[in-house]
């Protein structure tokens, strides 16, 4: 006789973050944030400066102890309403945007710092082996005065991962290094966290970065989670105007709904949902403006063209808009200014909010 199925046991998120709440005198730093994070997965904490995202990384580590909500840890409690474990006891690594390495120590004393816990020679084999895997195996001896940026930021890696933390929580660790070796350093880090299935948050200001680095993004604003989701999700499905600027250039126009559409320079679009005579704000992304396109059914004026190497900046001048539209294109685009273009609109990267959100 078969035995009935027994119910499958379900694995806790890595970090689980429910209700978290914090308050500095009368400015609310963060409210009411819940998010989960399964293990190996990698998220952006995103927003501008202030919006409570460093803030947010500080309470996970214990550096900070919200007033409200609860964090858990592969389904153990380490805050609680104001009760937290000390950060030593979390088994969670932080980056610091300044690296924070000890000058006096050597680049292979900095990695073996957090392993006391560790006989001399275990630590000693942790050590060279996660320098070995940020490429700096041959630096081992160099004291951190004599790094360059790339290399401390790697050495501070290695260091937050040597102890094997649940997850590891990086501040803006890349916005000190000059653009070239921001992006190579970027992709080696990310690189050694996929090949070491580190679960991380990583605080940035860069929507660049965070759709190019993590698996998911948590866009927070005034110390509010706006919004979570893939990069892709929150680039082409954005659930506010907030969040569709927040991720690249738009052309925003308004009207009213009418008809369940709303009338645009470039025609109806439709409003599903929306009541009649509801005000509203139509936002198009540069590129759903098609130039050339064989079914071009609008035409603008050029007024400037500037050249910035494989790309140029092209403004037009078109009927219906107060504002000139500024448009992003292929360096080898050969129109001048003066000259009429012909344009299609793909009506599938407009977004349609309403007149005031917030």
């Amino acid at each position: 006789m078969s035995q009935p199925a027994q119910p499958q046991a379900t694995t806790p998120p890595r970090l689980d973050l429910r209700g978290i709440s914090l308050r500095y005198g009368a400015v609310q730093a963060l409210a009411d944030i819940s998010l989960r994070v399964q293990a190996g997965e990698i998220i952006a904490l995103l927003g501008d400066s202030g919006c409570g995202k460093s803030t947010l990384l500080r309470a996970i580590a214990g550096l900070e102890q919200p007033e409200a909500g609860t964090i858990r840890l592969d389904g153990g409690v380490v805050s609680d309403g104001g009760r937290g474990v000390p950060p030593e006891a979390r088994g969670v690594g932080l980056m610091f945007q300044d690296y924070a390495l000890f000058p006096h120590l050597t680049v292979a004393e900095n990695v073996r710092f957090g392993l006391h816990a560790e006989p001399g020679a275990q630590a000693r084999a942790i050590a060279a082996a996660r320098l070995e895997q940020v490429g700096l195996a041959d630096r081992a001896s160099s004291y951190p005065g004599t790094l360059s940026g790339g290399e401390s930021q790697r050495v501070a890696l290695a260091r937050a991962l040597a102890p094997g933390p649940r997850i590891l929580l990086l501040d803006e660790p890349f916005s000190n290094l000059d653009r070239r070796t921001r992006d190579r350093v970027r992709d080696d880090t990310l690189a050694v966290l996929r090949a070491n299935g580190a679960t991380t948050l990583l605080v940035t200001h860069d929507p660049e970065e965070a759709l190019g680095f993590a698996d998911r993004i948590a866009l927070m604003r005034q110390g509010r989670i706006v919004q979570v989701g893939t990069g892709r999700e929150l680039y082409q499905r954005p659930g506010t105007r907030f969040v569709a600027r927040f991720f690249g250039d738009l052309i925003e126009v308004a009207g009213r709904c009418r008809d369940g559409a709303v009338e645009t320079p470039f025609g109806c679009l439709p409003a599903p949902g929306r009541a009649e005579g509801e005000a509203l704000t139509v936002c198009l992304r540069p590129e759903a403006i098609r130039l050339h396109a064989p079914n071009a059914r609008f035409r603008g004026r050029v007024i400037e063209r500037r050249f910035l190497g494989a790309t140029a900046l092209l403004t037009l001048a078109v009927e219906g808009f107060s504002e000139p539209l500024r448009l992003s294109v292929s360096g080898e685009e050969p129109s001048q200014p003066g000259d009429s273009i012909g344009f299609a609109l793909d009506a599938t990267r407009s977004f349609i909010f309403a007149a005031v959100e917030d």
